[in-house]
């Protein structure tokens, strides 16, 4: 957690720079295209500086934001001083049980280390037939093989993370008691093309087809009614 304190002001700009911006761009489309649920109270959890957060809130969700940084929330709340941010732990979330409609996190699934645990207490927030959205990086990607040596000379979040593969997340949600399951994955070509009109069209084309070995991947799952 120290270590996110400390990055907290340059995790946030770096969704100000070139790459940022595509990855977040590909990446949100990726999650809102396989969210089903329109309005409702949403939980962002690992919310970070808030990323998602306001794009759920601009959506018309009534949503709530959980990360276990302060620094990140201090930052989150900044940008959406009307939206309650809570410093959580996900292993014990603060809410009741139905209290959700929706579910999201993106990119936290990397750095906790019960995923059986936290799938469990999404599972309880949840309202019968509401959605989990879990978005990660891929444990087989070529961008997990660059950050993660990268991470070998100068210390980065990949450091300390945990990836996945489809199949496992998708697994793990069905032990969990999700029905439905499904996923989907992008390439990240901007990794590869320096045109990153060229690598949006790219991975528009070859995304669906190569999910397995896709830099970022996304698994939904319903409650049970």
């Amino acid at each position: 957690m120290e270590y996110f304190n400390k990055i907290a002001p340059r995790y946030d700009e770096w969704y100000n720079t070139k790459v940022g911006r595509y990855v977040d761009k590909t990446e949100k489309r990726l999650v809102f295209s396989m969210i089903k649920t329109k309005s409702g109270k949403a939980l962002d959890l690992g919310c970070g500086t808030g990323n998602y957060t306001i794009e759920l809130y601009k959506r018309g969700f009534e949503v709530v934001g959980v990360d276990v940084s302060e620094e990140m929330l201090k930052i989150a709340r900044k940008k959406l001083p009307t939206v309650k941010f809570i410093r959580a732990d996900a292993y014990s979330l603060p809410f009741e049980d139905n209290t959700f409609d929706l579910v999201l996190s993106v990119t936290m699934f990397e750095f906790i280390h019960k995923p059986e645990k936290v799938l469990g207490e999404i599972y309880r927030v949840l309202k019968p037939g509401g959605e989990a959205i879990i978005g990660t990086m891929n444990g087989r990607s070529l961008w997990f093989l660059f950050k993660r040596l990268k991470s070998l000379f100068v210390e980065t979040a990949y450091r300390y993370a945990r990836f996945y593969t489809p199949k496992e997340l998708e697994r793990l949600m069905k032990e969990a008691g999700f029905r439905d399951v499904e996923s989907r994955g992008i390439i990240y070509f901007p990794s590869f093309f320096p045109l990153l009109g060229l690598a949006e069209e790219l991975d528009q084309k070859f995304s669906d087809k190569l999910k397995n070995f896709g830099a970022f991947i996304v698994v939904r799952g319903v409650k049970g009614d």
